[in-house]
């Protein structure tokens, strides 16, 4: 397995979600790229189980790192649900690397999966920002105005056809209305004609 590069291949940057850790060369997949560390707390002493933050990684039920020290520039490393790279945890010798699990190019932020109890107790109520989850939002969004802009489309349809019936039952009324005028005004004629021929009027 490659091992940690002496010129560092990364630098802490702007990333989504405030600083990130990116690739500044190409990193091939197996290579450790930066050891996690920080001071070793034993859950037996109490006052060291009630240390609290977010840069806090489990090595085993007793110890835990407290990867919070400015030192550790791999605390910078983001969440990602489909992450570039990986925990490397060595328990005995109570260390962890991040190794990559993809080939990382230069400029590339360098990410892996925090597990699941980090998630659900900090990413989860705020929503994963990382990139697999950015484009499933984006996509739920472009469904949501897809599935508006065809309702939209359906109720404009129907008012239209409505509308449509609407004119054809007013031109259909017109129509009946002018018929029935038509067929009272020969009927009137005819009653006309018929009161000369009574009247003698008839002119041959």
């Amino acid at each position: 397995m490659p091992s940690i590069s002496s010129n560092k291949p990364y630098r802490v940057g702007r990333s989504r979600t405030g600083l990130g850790l990116f690739a500044t060369q190409p990193i091939k997949k197996g290579t450790r790229i930066i050891r996690y560390f920080g001071p070793l707390l034993d859950s037996k002493k109490k006052d060291e189980d009630a240390i609290e933050n977010k840069y806090l990684f489990e090595l085993t039920n007793r110890w835990t790192i407290d990867g919070s020290i400015r030192e550790n520039v791999a605390r910078y490393i983001n969440h990602a649900c489909r992450p570039n790279a990986e925990s490397d945890v060595k328990p005995r010798k109570r260390k962890v690397f991040i190794r990559a699990i993809k080939n990382i190019e230069p400029g590339e932020e360098i990410n892996y999966d925090y597990g699941t109890d980090y998630f659900k107790a900090y990413l989860k109520p705020i929503g994963c920002k990382c990139d697999a989850c950015e484009k499933k939002r984006k996509k739920k969004r472009a469904e949501a105005r897809a599935e508006r802009a065809r309702l939209k489309a359906k109720e404009e349809k129907k008012a239209q056809r409505k509308a449509e019936k609407r004119a054809e039952k007013k031109a259909k009324a017109r129509e009946e209305v002018r018929a029935k005028g038509t067929t009272a005004s020969k009927a009137k004629k005819a009653n006309g004609k018929a009161k000369r021929l009574n009247g003698h009027r008839l002119v041959v």
